[in-house]
């Protein structure tokens, strides 16, 4: 027994320095971070040969200075505890134009000066000054195209998806999903509008919204959310709330919801009944829910499939695809769920695959189980959409009879 003992503590303390020392990097990241996207575009189009003139320089490095002190700032008025829009705009704005700047000063900074000295073009001020007008030249196509992705109405992305349970007479079934608008500081009540008549012209039996509604509370929001009550549906329209929520007030948005005429699926299920065949269509809270302390919300999966019929197949909503473990454990057929936005910003994705088991589309997991991940409708923070399109989904379900 003492040996046994005395094995854990020694491997708890092997264990424990890495784990210190990764918990000590997180602890800092927030600080490094901002640094480092500021200051490599910084050093990388002005101070790496440039031999700009004095001013351009000096100029150029106060701008950079400049946007390093006021981004955390102005995301810290915007999306603290005061949300003021406009400073939440700033923000966001910097936060998104920073990304696209940093990462095409490190990409293609560093591939076009390495082309550039093997071809022999130009001397070292000539290559430096050519890299410097390639990657602005490339990050402003990027982010002028990547505002206009992101403002637009989505695309609706087509997909049928064939489940093994289903009965033939849900065959056809037509399932919409919306989800993470993030209604916010930019007053999108018209796009809202559209993407619900949008919604309208694809004659859907079932419409699910799985969370992240807005950035804000239901009544701060409530001009922009207001359009998803004209959303029709021949079956039944529901909800699940997202981590968002959960930063504003979410027990508003569920009445908000509810008034609109949506069923919001906290823990619980409803059947969806066609051509005598049955569908238990369920939804959970987000799996942040329980952290937020509020009375009654977490994710409960067990008590969202309570009395259902096992042998029924099960349409499950919830927000984060990482819940796809315990829908798997629970022989659920389908999940659909968003929380990544695809990345949102070319090639952030890369960091939400750490967190996530899928970023976008349809992936098995296990013997039975399938998820949706969408990469959502609106977005989040920065205005921009780079090569990762939102969209409207259809899921056409298909049974195997």
């Amino acid at each position: 027994m003492t040996e046994t003992s005395n094995t854990r503590s020694a491997a708890g303390e092997a264990q424990g320095t890495p784990r210190s020392r990764l918990q000590l990097l997180m602890r800092y990241v927030p600080l490094i971070a901002p640094v480092l996207l500021w200051a490599v575009p910084c050093w990388v189009l002005l101070h790496t040969g440039q031999h700009w003139p004095l001013p351009v320089a000096l100029i150029g490095t106060a701008l950079f200075v400049l946007g390093l002190v006021g981004m955390p700032l102005a995301m810290t008025r915007g999306h603290g505890r005061r949300q003021q829009d406009r400073a939440a705009i700033i923000g966001d704005t910097l936060l998104g134009g920073i990304w696209v700047l940093f990462t095409w000063s490190v990409l293609l900074g560093v591939l076009l000066r390495l082309i550039l000295t093997v071809t022999g073009v130009g001397d070292g001020q000539d290559r430096a000054r050519i890299v410097t007008w390639a990657v602005l030249g490339v990050a402003a196509v990027l982010l002028v195209w990547g505002y206009a992705e992101a403002r637009r109405v989505p695309r609706v992305r087509r997909l049928d998806v064939r489940l093994p349970r289903l009965g033939a007479g849900l065959d056809g079934t037509r399932v919409v999903l919306i989800t993470d608008t993030h209604y916010g500081p930019l007053d999108r009540a018209r796009w809202s509008a559209r993407v619900c008549e949008t919604v309208n012209t694809l004659e859907a039996d079932l419409v699910c919204h799985t969370g992240d509604i807005a950035d804000g509370t239901a009544e701060r929001r409530r001009t922009q959310a207001a359009p998803l009550g004209t959303v029709q549906a021949t079956r039944a329209r529901v909800y699940v709330t997202g981590n968002h929520e959960y930063y504003s007030e979410a027990q508003g948005w569920v009445d908000l919801m509810d008034e609109l005429g949506w069923e919001p699926l906290r823990n619980r299920h409803l059947l969806l009944e066609r051509g005598g065949d049955t569908l238990v269509v369920a939804g959970v809270d987000d799996v942040t829910a329980e952290s937020a302390g509020l009375a009654g919300h977490r994710a409960h999966l067990a008590g969202a499939l309570h009395g259902a019929d096992a042998d029924l197949p099960v349409l499950l909503l919830a927000h984060q695809p990482k819940f796809i473990d315990r829908a798997a454990a629970h022989g659920v057929d389908l999940q659909l769920s968003g929380h990544t936005h695809g990345g949102q910003i070319w090639p952030f994705h890369y960091l939400v695959r750490l967190d996530q088991p899928a970023v976008a589309g349809l992936s098995r997991h296990g013997a039975r189980t399938l998820l949706y991940t969408s990469r959502g409708t609106g977005f989040w923070g920065p205005p921009f959409r780079v090569f990762a399109p939102s969209e409207i989904t259809l899921l056409v379900l298909r049974s195997p009879q």
